[in-house]
């Protein structure tokens, strides 16, 4: 099962560090948060990632592209025009890069990585966010109901997007969060089934809007509620507390081996 990442948004919110990257490249414990969340999926075993990007693509690929500089001891020979990479780890990674365009809308990038996806379902979340949720739970509970979507929901008064959410898991209804709310909100981690790219238009669609919206109400949008660690990186604030984690070594998304 493939995994989409949305890693092409301006990060505006922490734009002392996105003006020099893409927010997904932002470093906790001198690696991006986007690695982290690769991590987490990887073991789970999901390897096949395909990420949406956007401003400032090119710090992305070149991320991979230079990807054991960045991982392992280097020796370059000058003289003869050669490197030899030492204690070569490679990840079992299959990562595909799609250009998504500047300015495109979180289901605008979606709908244009349809081809990479086929007719399978695949798992989405936003390339800034953290968290310790249960990735066979949530797939297991998708499989589970036969609907369209499933999102892990948690409860932290964040200004993301609100559900009303019935006793069957069943979400009626979905919409933009306001700052007097304190209800569970899209913590992200999704699964979908490729019927989600029917519901996205073109690049204007914002997938926390109409196509989210439209599921809730035709009960195909299901939620998996997550009690345990959620973290977005939206501020400068909320990175340092992730860097603090990282460093005390009781980073709770942290699930491998060093």
């Amino acid at each position: 099962m493939k995994v989409v990442l949305l890693a092409g948004g301006l990060g505006t919110r922490i734009s002392e560090e996105s003006h020099l990257k893409p927010k997904p490249m932002i470093e906790i414990g001198e690696r991006p948060i986007l690695w982290h969340i690769m991590k987490y999926y990887s073991q789970y075993g999901f390897h096949d990632f395909v990420i949406c990007l956007g401003y400032k693509q090119y710090v992305v690929k070149e991320f991979f592209a230079d990807y054991f500089l960045h991982t392992s001891d280097v020796t370059f020979d000058l003289a003869n025009n050669s490197m030899e990479v030492h204690n070569n780890y490679s990840e079992p990674w299959k990562v595909t890069l799609v250009d998504t365009g500047l300015n495109t809308m979180t289901g605008g990038r979606i709908k244009r990585i349809e081809p990479y996806i086929g007719k399978e379902p695949f798992m989405l979340t936003y390339g800034d966010g953290v968290c310790d949720v249960d990735l066979d739970g949530l797939l297991q509970f998708h499989r589970s109901h036969g609907k369209i979507a499933t999102m892990t929901t948690v409860n932290i008064a964040q200004l993301k997007g609100v559900l009303d959410i019935d006793e069957g898991d069943v979400v009626r209804s979905f919409r933009e969060k306001a700052e007097a709310d304190a209800s569970l909100i899209n913590g992200g981690f999704m699964v979908m089934n490729p019927e989600i790219f029917s519901y996205l238009k073109d690049d204007t669609t914002v997938l926390e809007q109409e196509p989210l919206q439209n599921l809730a109400k035709e009960g195909q949008l299901m939620s998996f509620h997550h009690t345990g660690f959620w973290q977005c990186m939206d501020t400068q604030r909320e990175m340092k507390k992730l860097e603090e984690l990282w460093q005390s070594g009781k980073a709770p998304w942290k699930i491998w081996e060093n």
